[in-house]
């Protein structure tokens, strides 16, 4: 048995320190990305950044494999964070422009709302806790930094990659959904508890609302990357 520790609180204290990490990690790291963009081409610390997301995501991973915390309804790594923080530790070794759009639109985009509505349960030190809020924290920290700091900016053609990806993944979740149950990414009925889809319809209206929502604000985050190539 795990041995018991406090339970984590949403926008209490260590909430609080987790995302100021986050911001102030964030800042940091464009800062230094935009002076080595020249410096270092090779990215080193790219690579190194890659390695620590790594570190963070597998054990989590491995942790929600064991007895104590295993539930095949919750804990299996089809969640767009756990695929986005694989695509960012790939996009930071690589700087591959598939890999890095991935990261910019699921880090920027998705993974953020988890860091703001955090589905936890342990709270500090527990493992779970420090390696949840690793891996989240690290994909955004992967998103700005190659972004604003190593200019590793999208296009179009990167839009149009991640929306067909996200929708593949979508129909495949739905279908695993169906198999198991379960309710990963919240695909096939909305959380029991009150959120933001109670202002978008019932299923499946909602569901197609958030595919509208997230593409269009894609659309207008990718814009802006676009007209200055242009300019």
């Amino acid at each position: 048995m795990r041995p018991t520790t406090a339970e984590f609180t949403p926008y209490g204290a260590s909430h609080g320190v987790a995302v100021l990490v986050l911001l102030v990690g964030a800042v940091v790291l464009v800062v230094v990305g935009r002076r080595l963009r020249d410096r270092d081409p090779g990215d080193r610390l790219g690579k190194v950044l890659a390695v620590a997301v790594l570190a963070t995501t597998l054990p989590l991973q491995v942790l929600y494999f064991t007895p104590d915390l295993w539930n095949p309804d919750k804990t299996l790594p089809v969640q767009l964070c756990d695929l986005a923080s694989l695509a960012s530790a790939y996009a930071l070794w690589t700087h591959r422009w598939w890999a890095a759009g991935l990261t910019y639109y699921w880090g920027l985009f998705l993974t953020t709302q988890a860091i703001a509505t955090p589905d936890l349960a342990s709270g500090f030190p527990d493992p779970v806790f420090l390696l949840f809020w690793g891996m989240h924290i690290g994909t955004v920290w992967a998103a700005c930094y190659l972004a604003f700091g190593r200019g590793v900016v999208p296009d179009w053609r990167t839009y149009r990659f991640a929306v067909a990806t996200t929708a593949v993944w979508a129909v495949s979740v739905f279908v695993l959904n169906v198999a198991l149950g379960s309710n990963y990414g919240f695909l096939n009925r909305k959380p029991a508890a009150a959120t933001a889809l109670d202002l978008l319809g019932p299923w499946p209206w909602y569901v197609l609302a958030e595919i509208a929502i997230v593409a269009g604000v894609w659309a207008l985050a990718t814009w802006p990357w676009v007209r200055s190539r242009r300019g």
